[in-house]
């Protein structure tokens, strides 16, 4: 074996184990991420999530009606519960804020982008590292997922709640998709290119619903509830 094979084989098993060392610390990191949520979300009692793009301005409709399901989720009983940053997000918290109600920001630390709103209730603002705790807490807390337009991260919390409930990891609860022209497109290649392949069924189908307005969305949650009962979903 030549000398510059040996040098880059011993530059990988070196790297390989720092990357090991590394790995068994950050355990503890995610750990404490995992009991920090835990420990802050499980007294707030029955919330719904409210997803959806981070880069909508408060004069577009998608804020408004994003404002408007959060005032009347409070208004129905419930918190809220967002990813905590701007656009849909801050509109959601909004909404639950100005109606005196729970409004609470689970804030993901990135380089840049992400920065907590200020419609969140001043101790339930939850910062985290890691994308996978953070989805544990809305998958654990939520008793509903209202789901704004949005782009890849909330298709990405959209596909991985319908993921944990098709297989039975989670209980279910409803999925309202808000604003039906947004979204029927993807419902529509999920029907006739998923479902038409047989990669899924079409049971399926019905574990998200599209409305038009903020009302329908929290009829449909409130409908659920009339016999179900109301406790994390896991």
């Amino acid at each position: 074996m030549s000398k510059k094979k040996n040098e880059k084989n011993h530059h990988l098993t070196r790297s390989w184990k720092e990357v090991k060392a590394h790995d068994s610390w950050s355990i503890f990191k995610i750990m404490s991420e995992f009991v920090e949520g835990f420990e802050s979300l499980h007294r707030i009692g029955p919330c719904v999530s409210i997803f959806g793009s981070a880069r909508k301005a408060e004069d577009h409709p998608d804020y408004q009606m994003a404002r408007e399901a959060g005032r009347l989720l409070v208004e129905n009983g419930y918190g809220v519960i967002t990813g905590g940053g701007p656009g849909i997000m801050e509109a959601g918290n909004r909404g639950a804020s100005e109606a005196g109600g729970i409004s609470v920001g689970l804030n993901m630390v990135l380089p840049f982008e992400q920065h907590h709103n200020p419609w969140i209730s001043r101790d339930k603002n939850l910062e985290f590292n890691y994308f996978f705790v953070r989805k544990v807490m809305f998958m654990k807390y939520s008793q509903g997922y209202i789901v704004m337009p949005g782009g890849f991260g909330t298709l990405d919390e959209l596909f991985e709640a319908i993921t944990l409930i098709q297989t039975s990891k989670s209980k279910r609860f409803p999925i309202v998709l808000v604003r039906k022209s947004y979204w029927v497109g993807m419902f529509e290649w999920v029907k006739d290119t998923l479902l038409k392949d047989a990669n899924v069924s079409e049971k399926d189908l019905d574990l998200m619903q599209m409305v038009d307005t903020p009302e329908e969305a929290v009829e449909i949650i409130n409908d659920f509830y009339q016999n179900e009962l109301m406790q994390p979903n896991f």
